[in-house]
């Protein structure tokens, strides 16, 4: 079966087996209607970076928008032997009834924020675990790296060419979408065209050229076969020999408009020097050159900077795949309990440092200076306290790892970074289209300062705890180091 192929399947059991043991051993303990707060947040950015895009809501609204137990899984689970009839008939009527609040897609975030947090009876809450982590982590981390490609590209064009390298049927046209949303201009990958609208772009393998008893045969059919939209292959034999002068033969016999070459080998920053010298020589100034060929921001920059003449990137395996470090490490931890109203913080201790949670329902700010509009720092807050800064007066912020260092800033706008998407199980959030999120992507990528776009070393972001917060997390710390 494959899991990509159209909005609305059912995945519920696309889950970890100890979500269901966990949900069974609730009801049974009498906990299933507990109400209980988890966060998602995630630890560390990916290859160093200075900012991760959050990616992968409208599929997590999508399963949980269809969140129900068929009588097929019923039947599996009953198969196990370990299942109360209670709990098979519990899950025979389920009904999502979660408080769901999210950063919306396309938004630049940071480690240990709450991008996502999930309120409701904790037998529900639990269950939703794995899919949120699926969805949002492979998701965030292909838009993390496609944003850090085009980035390296300084406005040339970059094509998503992974589809035969993903890993999987879902990953390859989920991998285009997250893609799109960081900023490629297309995918070669057809069926996120058909059920996500990211363009579908390709011109031909070397096989085509192959087919024919010439290069200059195939490159002449293949110009009358698609005369508005003509890019040919001319390194299938060799490039400047061959292959550019074939291409220009055609071009001139042909002219086909929006006409183009690509180079899938060899030294690229040398060929595309020779063939644009080429192409203006004989005239086709407007005739585009496109690359590809395990390209990554590394090699792109590199090529950038020698001054290689590159109009567009197809770039592959090493984005689809985030291979430089293909895990977006996000987690979902329990971080309050509710009962007849009142919130207890919880919070997970670990003897390594950077796995101590935060505890608490929180909200999440982020402060953009009002003078240029760029983004100052990110707040996190327990959800009674005000709007940071809304006193009128300048908010300090501080780094959590270094509490003794502060900043007071003034004259900034606040925004909540996070939006309602479920009330009580009832979705209240509209989900904007492909191009809204790609476009507002963009839009708060550029609020960022430039230093933070840097591949090695890039500037600190703070994401400050506001003091009533802290001194929460202090507390609870303290008092389990007594116990």
């Amino acid at each position: 079966m494959n899991y990509d192929s159209k909005p609305g399947l059912n995945l519920t059991m696309l889950t970890d087996f100890y979500e269901v043991t966990m949900a069974n051993g609730y009801l049974k303990a009498g906990l299933a209607d507990d109400i209980a707060y988890f966060d998602m947040f995630f630890r560390n950015i990916p290859d160093g970076g200075g900012f991760a895009i959050m990616a992968g809501l409208e599929q997590l609204i999508e399963y949980l928008s269809n969140l129900k137990f068929t009588d097929e899984d019923i039947e599996y689970l009953r198969g196990k032997g370990i299942f109360s009839e209670e709990f098979l008939d519990y899950l025979k009527n389920f009904e999502f009834k979660c408080d769901v609040w999210s950063v919306p897609e396309g938004t630049p975030i940071f480690p240990y924020e709450p991008i996502i947090t999930v309120r409701g009876p904790v037998i529900q809450a639990q269950f939703i675990e794995t899919m949120i982590l699926l969805v949002i982590n492979h998701q965030s981390l292909i838009a993390t790296k496609a944003n850090r490609i085009v980035r390296a590209a300084r406005g040339r064009g970059v094509m998503e060419f992974g589809t035969r390298r993903a890993h999987g049927t879902a990953a390859a046209a989920y991998g285009a979408r997250a893609a799109y949303i960081g900023g490629c201009i297309g995918t070669a990958c057809a069926i996120a065209d058909i059920n996500f609208g990211t363009p579908a772009l390709g011109t031909m393998a070397h096989s085509w050229v192959q087919m024919f008893d010439s290069e200059y045969e195939a490159f002449k059919k293949y110009a009358e076969i698609y005369p508005n939209n003509c890019t040919l292959l001319v390194d299938t034999y060799n490039v400047l020999k061959s292959g550019v002068p074939n291409a220009i033969k055609v071009f001139k016999e042909m002219k086909p408009k929006n006409m183009g070459i690509r180079i899938d080998s060899g030294d690229i920053a040398y060929l595309t020097k020779k063939a644009r010298a080429m192409l203006d020589a004989a005239g086709l100034k407007d005739c585009k050159i496109t690359v590809s060929n395990s390209l990554d921001e590394y090699v792109i920059q590199d090529l950038v900077f020698q001054g290689a003449e590159i109009d567009a990137f197809g770039v592959g395996e090493r984005l689809i795949t985030a291979k430089s470090e293909p895990v977006f490490g996000g987690v979902y931890k329990l971080a309050a309990l509710e009962h007849d109203g009142v919130i207890t913080p919880k919070i997970k201790i670990s003897e390594n440092v950077e796995k101590i949670t935060n505890p608490g329902f929180k909200k999440l700010y982020r402060l953009y200076g009002k003078e240029m509009g760029k983004v100052v720092a990110d707040v996190i807050t327990l959800h009674d306290e005000p709007v940071p800064g809304s006193d009128g007066e300048a908010y300090a912020i501080f780094d959590p790892k270094a509490p003794w260092k502060r900043k007071k800033i003034t004259d900034f706008q606040v925004k909540d970074l996070r939006e309602k998407i479920f009330d009580n199980g009832k979705l209240v959030y509209k989900t904007p289209d492909i191009e809204e999120i790609r476009r507002y992507c963009a839009e708060q990528v550029a609020t960022l300062w430039d230093e933070m776009y840097r591949f090695e070393k890039p500037q600190t972001y703070y994401v400050d705890l506001s003091q009533k917060l802290y001194d929460l997390k202090t507390t609870l710390i303290e008092e389990h180091m007594e116990k």
